[in-house]
């Protein structure tokens, strides 16, 4: 199974993060400590930060406004309030808290940036950082305010606000399932013993401009993904299972060899581990009742092929990105300063609207699969909706509905965010990239995929459940595990709570877990061989 172990503690090392290590830090609370090299590469650098404060000529950044208020030339004596102007003004975000792990993920990922040298910040900033990220305390950012260019500015703000000891950060007294509320962050930082930050020049500017905010989110993304797209391949299985189909077009000699695809491949052999051995494939094997299978059957690797290879490209653009230095300016191997354009999230907006499309094509063909179990006419042979007593039961009518509707609500949010764009900051910032809500609704497309194939699963196994032959060792073993939270077929109940726990069954990669127990291992894309991390071979040494 995709899983990611916690880590004791995670070097903040710039030119060694990975993706797993993102993901235990901001999912599993792993510690972060810094490397010496580390430190004294972030001091070195900040030594030159101080010398061109000093210097009569203004340099950007350093003793200069912001944005288009640039060529304004500031005073030392009112440096400090500079930083604490841009940072108390950024922050100013509104709607709901974004996710507490991707809060963790932004704050790890430009604490890694800060640790490059290139930023000028000093090292007590860099580690009240991590102060905070290890102390569990998680800055209360909202969900707009960041138009993914110039840095993910407003998110990045309120995360700088608290390093200032300023700003709200989430209740730590609350309970575990207890809704979260906002709290005043001095004295949440006071009782864990953080003092917050009196900023120095240019490290404004350091603390919010970046695209952590979306790599992170990607980062998460894909892996989720990775797990939801083996769970496809699963569920698929099991619909071809009880509507009767054939495991002839997942042949290895049908993929690779014909249409070199390493992702449609992967999906192919997954799907043929899944029902080897089945005793209803095998009871129909070689029956003229079809002569070929409808698509949504017969092309599930492809079109899940299709996302993996979309996933391998998003992951070549995270990876580049986590060694990245994203600031504006910065600090050049000779010690000068440089204003530039990589805080445009272009690239990470482009594979998160890539992904969306992906998502939606996946949920699109696991709800056709679904439709034909609910027709009498296309389902060989079972009532209608899988209804115990067609006509007095429903059966699984209207959760056909919730997924359609899930399904429609993923198309809609396939619609990419990077065609857009608005001008602002009096016309200097004049493109910009939408990033940040490329990853918001990749988030959400994600975690309907998660409930459409929880409906899938659920349909299928009741199906398989209603065939007069045992399933498969594998679609076997994903029944039963679905068993023990859900019961088999019957008469109409209750069914929003068994739908539920379907989908948190797929969401918690359970279902993975026990196809991957009962065959001996399915195909990953991302992951390593043994399906434990995320890096493969995307991140470069």
């Amino acid at each position: 199974m995709n899983t990611i172990q916690s880590a004791d503690e995670v070097p903040l090392d710039p030119d060694a993060l990975t993706f797993a290590q993102v993901v235990a830090v901001a999912r599993h609370d792993a510690k972060v400590v810094i490397p010496d090299h580390v430190a004294e590469q972030v001091r070195e650098s900040r030594r030159a930060v101080d010398a061109l404060a000093n210097a009569p000529r203004p340099v950007y950044g350093v003793s200069t406004g912001f944005g288009a208020l640039a060529q304004r030339h500031i005073p030392a004596e009112s440096r400090a309030q500079l930083q604490k102007s841009l940072i108390r003004s950024h922050a100013a975000g509104l709607g709901e808290p974004v996710e507490r792990e991707v809060v963790r993920a932004l704050m790890l990922l430009r604490a890694r940036t800060l640790a490059t040298g290139r930023t000028g910040v000093r090292l007590e900033t860099l580690q009240t950082y991590v102060d905070l990220l290890n102390a569990g305390i998680t800055p209360w950012v909202h969900e707009f305010g960041s138009l993914g260019c110039s840095g993910d500015l407003a998110p990045l703000s309120a995360c700088a606000l608290v390093v200032m000891g300023e700003g709200r950060v989430h209740d730590p007294s609350l309970a575990t399932g207890e809704a979260s509320r906002a709290v005043d962050a001095a004295p949440v930082l006071a009782a864990a013993g953080i003092e917050g930050v009196e900023l120095a020049e240019k490290e404004g500017l350091a603390l919010v401009n970046g695209t952590d905010g979306m790599l992170g989110q990607l980062i998460l993304a894909l892996f989720d993904l990775e797990k939801l797209l083996t769970t496809a391949d699963l569920t698929a299985s099991m619909s071809v299972e009880s509507q009767l189909g054939t495991d002839a077009v997942f042949q290895p000699g049908l993929h690779y060899p014909l249409r070199p695809f390493d992702g449609q491949a992967a999906s192919a052999a997954n799907m043929a581990a899944a029902l080897a051995g089945s005793p209803i494939v095998a009871a129909h094997r070689n029956s003229d009742h079809l002569v070929q299978d409808a698509y949504s059957l017969r092309c599930a690797p492809q079109v899940a092929g299709a996302a993996r290879d979309a996933a391998v490209y998003a992951a070549g653009v995270a990876a580049r990105e986590i060694r990245a230095a994203i600031d504006n300016p910065v600090i050049l191997d000779d010690g000068s300063v440089s204003s530039n354009g990589n805080f445009h999230g272009a690239p990470l907006a482009h594979a998160m609207d890539f992904l969306a499309i992906v998502v939606a094509d996946v949920a699109s063909i696991a709800e056709r699969r679904t439709d034909r179990a609910m027709d009498p006419a296309r389902n060989q042979g079972l009532n209608p909706f899988l209804a115990d007593d067609p006509g007095v039961d429903s059966g699984l009518m209207i959760v056909h509905y919730t997924q359609a509707a899930l399904v429609s609500e993923t198309k809609r949010l396939a619609v990419p965010a990077s065609v857009d764009s608005i001008p602002t900051s009096a016309m200097q910032e004049d493109h910009v990239s939408m990033g940040w809500h490329a990853a918001r609704k990749l988030r959400r497309a994600l975690d309907n995929l998660a409930m459409v194939l929880g409906v899938e699963l659920y349909a299928a196994a009741r199906a398989t459940d209603l065939r007069h032959h045992e399933p498969g060792p594998v679609t076997g073993a994903v029944v039963e595990a679905l068993r023990e939270v859900v019961p088999g077929p019957g008469a109409d109940r209750f069914m929003s709570p068994e739908v539920s726990a379907a989908a948190e069954l797929v969401r918690s990669g359970q279902v993975v877990a026990a196809a991957e127990a009962a065959s001996g291992g399915l195909r990953h894309t991302l992951t390593d061989t043994d399906g434990r991390v995320l890096d493969g071979v995307w991140l470069p040494a």
